[in-house]
Parts: structure tokens; sequence; C-alpha cells
């Protein structure tokens, strides 16, 4: 396939607003493994952090501004990806160990989801598999109608397709 588009590679980091640096930073360490690598100051005082993954998560950046953390709490801006389902399973697991909510790991669209997990400042972090369980590369658009129906529904007819399995 040819196309006029441009050359792109990939997300380069995701950001959030937070309204607490240091109670964000160590939610991401000790949740999800991140590690702080850059600090950004104004005036002598930390406003923003870098963190990276030790095992492929994305570059993080966390921002301090507490009006906009505010006003994004409970919204999901992104999903991060696992490999595979049971490394989602094992994920979870950890979370509930630490305390954590979560909604439990699900067939979604073409993998698998872990929704409904909050960082201090509410923002939805969602966690989808990188693995598929559907051909995500159709050229045919996926029409969706009730997400959580839709998946109910495919989840049933996958286990029956993947029993002897």
């Amino acid at each position: 396939m040819t196309t006029d588009a441009p050359l792109l590679d990939g997300v380069h980091h995701l950001k959030l607003p937070v309204g607490d640096l240091d109670r964000s930073r160590a939610w991401y360490e000790s949740r999800l493994g991140y590690r702080v690598t850059t600090e950004f100051t104004e005036h002598g005082t930390v406003t923003g952090l870098t963190m990276t993954h030790p095992n492929g998560g994305p570059l993080f950046a966390l921002r301090l501004a507490p009006e906009r953390a505010r006003a994004a709490a409970g919204f999901d801006y992104f999903s991060i990806g696992v490999p595979t389902k049971e490394a989602l399973d094992a994920l979870a697991a950890r979370l509930t160990r630490l305390g954590e909510t979560h909604a439990g790991v699900h067939f979604a669209t073409v993998g698998w989801i872990l929704p409904k997990t909050h960082d201090p400042d509410g923002h939805e972090i969602r966690f989808y598999t990188t693995e598929h369980h559907t051909d995500a590369a159709d050229a045919e658009i996926r029409r969706v109608d009730d997400a959580r129906a839709t998946a109910a529904r495919r989840e049933k007819s996958y286990v029956a397709d993947h029993r002897s399995e």
C-alpha cells in the first residue's frame, strides 16, 4: 500500500498533569516500576519529571499542574501496552496485592484490557495487551456498538474456538 502520510515512529512519551509530584512519582514507581531519569525545575522548584520503565513501558512525564490534574481526573487518555494476557493477569494480581482497585482483566475489541485503575489524581490508567485475539490489521473498519456487550459475545465465540488449545 502506498501513501503520502508522513513517516512516524510510535509515541515518544506520555505526559500527565499532577497535583503533587512526590505522591505521583511514588505511585508510578511502586505500582508500575517506573524510575525517574530527569527532573525539570523552574526557579529552583521541581515542576516536572520524566520516567522510564525497565521492561518496555512508554517514556512517561509528570507535570505539576493541579488545576489541569483535577480537570483530567476520571478520563482514560491512553492505554499502556502489556505484551500478553498472562502478563496482564500478573499485573492485575500485583495491583490487587498493592491495594489498588481495578475492574479485572476482560476480553476487549482486539486484545485483553485491564481498566479502572486510577493514579493518585484520579486519571484512569488502562492496560491493553499488544497480543491480539483478533486481526487488528483488517482493512475493513470494525464497527463496535456497545463495546462491553460486543466483547462479551465475541469472547464466548473465542473461548469455544480455543477450548482444545
